[in-house]
């Protein structure tokens, strides 16, 4: 993981890469970020904050321990996950984080996982807002889609963002990890958008950028009549090449 002193400048160059606004990730007060502080705590976007502009002053330092107990609630209202949020700052002081903390929480506990970043691309949305979602998820169209982001991605139907979702990104995890071992590299939310999460943020990155021309290769493959992708057994076995593993390295993905 990154040193402290690198963790702060490298999450924000982070948070940035994806607020570009020519990329079409995030507008607004869109999309979220994260990375591990320690063992303890993670630093996490502000609510309502803007990733293009964001500044140190609006990232929060939350405890995991506040956070991940609530995972297991049956029910809590909305002013409950409120209070939540709120006493999980270190610095009481500080921001009110992001109602998307739940999630970010659960997933910097996943082995090899420091830095996540949430947006809401265009591109990934065209498609999760359609019945062709989960071929998009499970199936893979160029080599470089499955060295970014992995031989699948996982689907989580839609959920109203907050708890619900952090419980329903937790279930559909767990589930891709008992099947195939490993964390995901990515996730998509229905009618919402993209999670990415490596070990750093050029990971995170990457997989949020090929995952977008997947889709944009996916679209206009549609649009000519049908799309054409790579068999299981191809995919398996660049999934499991030397070489591509070797180009992840290099790449910054491991």
């Amino acid at each position: 993981m990154a040193a402290p002193t690198d963790l702060l400048p490298r999450l924000l160059d982070l948070s940035h890469q994806l607020g570009r606004e020519e990329r079409k990730l995030s507008i607004l007060g869109e999309g979220n970020t994260s990375a591990r502080v320690s063992a303890d705590t993670f630093l996490v976007k502000a609510s309502g904050s803007n990733l293009g502009t964001l500044a140190a002053a609006n990232l929060t330092e939350c405890r995991f321990s506040q956070l991940l107990p609530a995972l297991d609630a049956r029910a809590m209202t909305d002013a409950a996950v409120d209070s939540q949020l709120l006493a999980s700052r270190v610095d009481p002081a500080a921001k009110k984080p992001s109602v998307e903390a739940m999630f970010h929480a659960w997933l910097l506990t996943l082995p090899g996982v420091n830095f996540v970043g949430h947006t809401h691309p265009v591109a990934i949305n065209s498609i999760l807002a359609t019945r062709h979602a989960r071929a998009f998820a499970t199936k893979r169209l160029c080599p470089d889609e499955i060295v970014c982001c992995g031989a699948e991605f996982v689907l989580v139907p839609y959920v109203d963002p907050g708890l619900k979702l952090a419980q329903a990104i937790r279930k559909a995890v767990t589930a891709y990890v008992k099947r195939l071992s490993r964390p995901p590299r990515v996730i998509l939310l229905e009618n919402h958008g993209l999670i990415a999460l490596g070990a750093t943020p050029e990971a995170v990155l990457a997989a949020t950028l090929m995952a977008v021309k997947a889709a944009e290769i996916f679209a206009g493959a549609a649009a000519l009549g049908s799309v054409r992708f790579l068999s299981p057994a191809v995919a398996k076995r660049i999934a499991g090449r030397p070489d591509e593993h070797y180009r992840e390295k290099m790449l910054g993905l491991r």
